[in-house]
């Protein structure tokens, strides 16, 4: 239990829940933990949305896939995160992505109707799970429009620059949670094209980058 509520106090679902109910809670929301391997699928595109799910361990990719097979990755969640959460609140009965473990992952498994649905036994900790997942619903719109933002780029270095001025912040180096593919598959790049560019930036003297790990001159 210990481990479960390290690992997921941080998620704005769990502000203001005390460790001392965390156990209650996760009784009362039919939580639990389940493992997934490497590349295994958690939830696929057209499964029924019956629950919201939180990164225990490992990580887990959001993904798109259209008829010819082209793959996007609308996110990615790593420890802490949760993914589900927005489709099962507006009623949606079929997802329309696909969830992946990245790594070997640990998740914890919370139905979405305990959160929504106030309790017989009116649990004081009740209240503060909507009203968190009302803030968590927000946040992940917030996400929604910065990867509205970068996609709306004209050109691929336009893309490019836009994403690495979110993830560096302040800092001059970073690092980025995708490899070559993932990163043209969340750009909704040719992944060529893309590593053409990022060698012409780095021959124009803009960036140095060495796998993910990037800094901007």
């Amino acid at each position: 239990m210990n481990k479960i509520f390290r690992n997921v106090k941080d998620n704005p679902l769990f502000q203001g829940i005390a460790y001392t109910d965390f156990n209650a809670m996760l009784e009362c929301m039919s939580a639990k933990v389940r493992s997934f391997n490497r590349d295994e699928v958690i939830l696929l595109s057209g499964d029924n949305v019956k629950f919201v799910g939180l990164v225990l361990s490992g990580s887990v990719h959001v993904i798109k896939e259209d008829l010819h097979g082209r793959v996007t990755i609308l996110d990615e969640i790593g420890v802490s995160g949760a993914f589900g959460e927005v489709f099962a609140c507006a009623g949606v009965s079929h997802s329309p992505v696909t969830v992946i473990a990245v790594e070997d992952s640990e998740i914890l498994t919370i139905d979405y109707r305990r959160i929504i649905t106030a309790c017989s036994s009116a649990c004081q900790f009740h209240v503060a799970l909507i009203g968190n997942m009302l803030r968590l619903i927000a946040s992940k719109n917030l996400l929604l429009n910065q990867k509205i933002d970068i996609l709306s780029k004209r050109t691929t270095r336009e893309k490019l620059l836009h994403f690495f001025d979110i993830h560096r912040g302040a800092a001059s180096k970073f690092t980025i949670p995708y490899n070559r593919e993932e990163l043209a598959h969340y750009l909704c790049v040719d992944r060529s094209a893309m590593s053409s560019e990022l060698c012409k930036m780095r021959d124009e003297g803009l960036i140095t980058f060495n796998k993910n790990q990037f800094e901007i001159k």
